[in-house]
């Protein structure tokens, strides 16, 4: 049976019927019979894809200038988990962030993923709806990208998603929209020219410690067991806006320090430690210049006297009498040793 390429799009009338595929019984040339042949031949069913490509969401991911190598590979890994994503130079940094709007529009994406750099160390994503907005600004912590991870998963490049969501989105409204952004951005689109139809692997959004951890897992065939794949981030959310890279502000996170203020606070905590080792040295050595007292009296002396009565002290003003000294002391036993020989 010759291959036959499947094309999208709507089909016609004739296009929609079965094929069929001639198989011979005997393995030799194909019989004459009308009847026989007609036992031989298999039906195949017409392909599954056959809708059309209605959701056009296009995703435009892209970064200003200053980015680190592992942020460019992280634009590089979510560019390839979503294909309905297209790619743009880097913004110079001097341009206001309205302008990615008119980016967006002229590479025709309703969806944007803007990578801002700041002091070659702080990552900020912008997550926004062009060009009416909502729009949200994150911290990106944690960044481990695909080729960093080395997991053991491994999923099909250009297959759709299945998002799974922590039950706290539901509870907080802003949480809520965040839940519907995130839907909007990262699921592809049905029947999109550069998707394939299958479903093999599953994008989590996980809410901890007041943050958005993100993770990619494969799901086995066998058991449905999910294996990491990657990349991982943490989001920390620090404003929603009501339009697009700006406007009114819908929600501010009250708990969220800017790494300045954390990096300050750290330097602050170094140098509180550093003069309290100063100051222990200074009186160690005030110490050691102080003028010792002499102790006269030794307060331990009387620790272990016994209250008693009081004896007189006799004193001798007499020298004593000397000893006598005694000679020839073992005479005795030297005559007794004698006379018994």
């Amino acid at each position: 049976m010759s291959a036959f390429k499947r094309k999208r799009g709507r089909q016609t009338q004739a296009d929609r019927k079965a094929k069929k595929a001639k198989i011979v019984a005997d393995g030799g040339e194909a019989p004459v019979d009308a009847d026989q042949e007609k036992n031989n031949e298999i039906t195949i069913p017409a392909p599954v894809s056959s809708g059309r490509w209605k959701n056009k969401e296009r995703v435009l991911i892209f970064s200003s200038r200053g980015i680190n190598f592992r942020t460019r590979h992280l634009m590089q890994d979510l560019r390839t988990l979503m294909p309905h994503a297209k790619a743009d130079t880097k913004m110079d940094r001097k341009d206001k962030l309205f302008v990615v709007n008119e980016v967006c529009e002229i590479k025709n994406c309703n969806k944007c993923l803007f990578f801002e750099a700041k002091k070659k160390q702080d990552l900020y994503m912008w997550i926004a709806n062009s060009p009416h907005g909502p729009s949200a600004k994150f911290l990106v912590q944690n960044i481990h990208t695909l080729a960093e991870l080395k997991m053991t998963g491994n999923c099909l490049k250009g297959s759709r998603p299945l998002l799974s969501f922590d039950p706290k989105f539901d509870t907080e409204p802003h949480f809520a929209l965040l839940k519907e952004l995130f839907t909007q951005t990262f699921s592809t689109p049905r029947y999109h020219p550069k998707s394939q139809p299958f479903v093999d692997h599953v994008f989590t959004f996980s809410i901890a410690d007041n943050r958005i951890w993100f993770r990619n897992y494969q799901i086995m065939e066998e058991d449905a067991a999910l294996v990491e794949v990657g990349p991982r981030f943490v989001l920390n959310l620090i404003k929603i806006f009501q339009g697009s890279f700006g406007g009114p502000t819908l929600f501010e996170n009250q708990g969220f320090m800017s790494p300045n203020m954390h990096r300050r606070q750290i330097r602050l905590a170094a140098a509180a430690r550093m003069r309290e080792k100063q100051m222990v040295k200074e009186m160690q050595k005030m110490k050691k210049t102080e003028v010792k007292e002499d102790v006269t009296k030794d307060v331990t002396a009387d620790v272990f006297l016994t209250p008693a009565d009081e004896t007189h002290v006799h004193i001798q003003m007499d020298a004593p009498d000397p000893k006598v000294a005694k000679k020839n002391k073992h005479k005795a036993f030297k005559r007794q040793r004698m006379a018994r020989r």
